[in-house]
């Protein structure tokens, strides 16, 4: 067996933070505080180590990187394994290579592989990781790893892991509760972002976002905070916090992302760093033991955590900077079935998606379809007709749904549609009527569901309703040719040209998240029609 004496972990994919559960994080940072005691006290650290010169560690970095970069370096020497140092800058990506065959290609050269991520389009790893599985199942080499360095403003989740290593550490591992201030750039933050599952280790969470609205933390991710339970609170600088008694004693500061800024937001640049920028006169109102944290760098002209801190005791940041080394040295040792023999705690468990929201309606009576439908709509000897389309909505709503179903579903056939009264007199829906079609497939109908949920397609023979069914909005939509993410950042956009499914799943009632960068779109807006 290819993984006997591995651990659960062997072979995983660290895409986002929520690809290790709260027990799997917490496992992490108790084997990282042990391997730390045992290097800073000179103790022998061959129980950590991969000792595998077979293994392939490839360190891909689209997006330049210092810290990241070396510590994943330094990280992947520690293990004695086949380090390889891409470089893309000479590389055929600057000839508009696909990354999935370069991936590929690579795997090639070792049947057991990982490779360490940093690009600037979001969802890089995840689909790797899905398609490198198949790729390797299909030539019967182990499946490889991938770990996200960074992928555009998405998340950061190795930055996360040390993060909150740095907070417990802080904490002297308490995880009850945790009170943080996030200020900075907030939007484009991907260290912030992912934060909103990382905190999750702690029991109780009060968040205290800092920024004017131009930096403002993304509206889904504020609302995934809220439904994962944490008390959030806003302002809108660092003066309007502490016009307030409620003071945070950890804090987490980011540099303004003016590289990823238009013209407009830049030339407000003195405004925005003067709203998150620390100053000396707020010193005396912290809370003592108070701990300032940063992922670095720091601009050396308009650093948001000035020099003045550096000899004092809010200097948090340093410690923090070399927690890096540890805690990637045990993500590296994870995945590749090293550490995690003793691991017993919940593992993450694969969501099952239910897939009742197409559901038979019964026939309780095979009245003639002309008694139902006599205004405008052709009867139906033979064929189909989707009604209660868009019920209850107004009218402006049900037209366009009846323009969105006979577009994407190539309703271009001889047939009749129109707006009708329901039951109730002051309500309305709409009618397709499509005589002589009598296939309509199960990829039709989960498509009919995505585009229009709450109507019925009833089956006609011999001018009777002969079946019914209802369909519901789907937990998932996926691999159609019709949709998109319109994130143009997702290495699933069309304009990245990687030949991927799109791949969204549902957050709440109309919203629907991107499988690949997170990004959220109401269910009428993934559609390219």
């Amino acid at each position: 067996m290819p993984n006997e004496g591995k651990s659960h972990f062997y072979g995983r994919t660290i895409a986002v933070v929520n690809d290790l559960s709260v027990d799997e994080q917490l496992y992490l940072y108790k084997k990282t505080a042990e391997l730390k005691r045992l290097i800073q006290n000179g103790g022998d650290t061959s129980g950590f180590r991969i000792n595998d010169p077979e293994l392939g560690v490839y360190l891909m970095f689209f997006e330049n990187s210092t810290r990241t970069k070396e510590s994943f370096r330094n990280a992947a020497a520690f293990h004695n394994v086949k380090l390889n140092n891409f470089d893309a800058q000479t590389s055929s990506f600057n000839k508009k290579e696909s990354i999935g065959d370069t991936i590929k290609m690579l795997f090639g050269y070792s049947n057991r592989s990982l490779f360490i991520m940093r690009t600037a389009q979001e969802g890089v790893c995840t689909m790797l990781d899905e398609l490198l599985g198949e790729y390797a199942a299909k030539i019967g080499y182990d499946k490889p790893s991938f770990i996200n360095g960074g992928d555009g403003k998405h998340e950061h989740p190795t930055q996360e892991f040390l993060d909150e290593f740095t907070f417990l550490e802080k904490k002297n591992w308490k995880h009850e509760e945790i009170h943080i201030v996030l200020t900075g750039d907030l939007f484009h933050g991907r260290t912030v972002h992912s934060k909103v599952d990382g905190l999750k280790i702690f029991k109780k969470v009060k968040v205290d976002l800092i920024a004017p609205d131009d930096l403002s933390l993304p509206d889904n991710y504020e609302l995934r905070m809220v439904e994962n339970g944490f008390e959030v609170r806003k302002f809108e600088s660092i003066e309007e916090y502490f016009n307030q008694s409620s003071i945070a004693d950890i804090w987490y500061f980011t540099r303004l992302q003016l590289e990823r800024m238009g013209d407009e937001v830049k030339e407000k640049a003195k405004y925005l760093r003067n709203a998150v920028t620390f100053k000396e006169k707020y010193k005396d109102l912290l809370p003592e033991g108070t701990k300032f944290y940063h992922p670095l760098p720091r601009h050396k002209v308009h650093p948001v955590v000035p020099g003045f801190l550096d000899r004092t005791e809010l200097n948090g940041w340093d410690e923090q900077s070399m927690s890096g080394y540890f805690t990637r040295i045990i993500e590296i040792g994870m995945v590749a079935g090293k550490i995690g023999l003793d691991f017993d705690g919940t593992a993450k468990s694969i969501e099952k998606l239910k897939s009742d929201f197409i559901e038979e309606m019964p026939v309780t009576r095979e009245s003639k379809i002309q008694d139902r439908y006599k205004v405008g709509i052709k009867p139906v000897e033979e064929g189909i007709v989707i009604d209660h389309i868009g019920k209850s909505e107004d009218l402006d709503h049900i037209w366009n749904l009846i323009d969105r179903i006979r577009r994407i579903l190539k309703l271009n056939c001889r047939s009749s549609h129109g707006v009708f009264h329901c039951s109730d007199p002051d309500k309305f829906k709409g009618i397709i009527s499509l005589p002589d079609i009598i296939l309509f497939d199960e990829k039709e109908l989960k498509k009919l569901a995505a585009i229009a949920p709450g109507c019925t397609l009833n089956i006609i023979k011999d001018s009777s309703v002969k079946k019914k069914y209802r369909v519901h909005m789907p937990p998932r939509i996926y691999n159609f040719d019709e949709i998109s993410c319109k994130n143009e950042n997702c290495i699933s956009h069309p304009s990245e040209h990687e030949n991927i499914a799109t791949d969204f799943h549902r957050s709440s009632r109309t919203t629907f998240i991107c499988r690949f960068c997170d990004t959220s779109h109401k269910y009428d807006e993934i559609w390219d029609i």
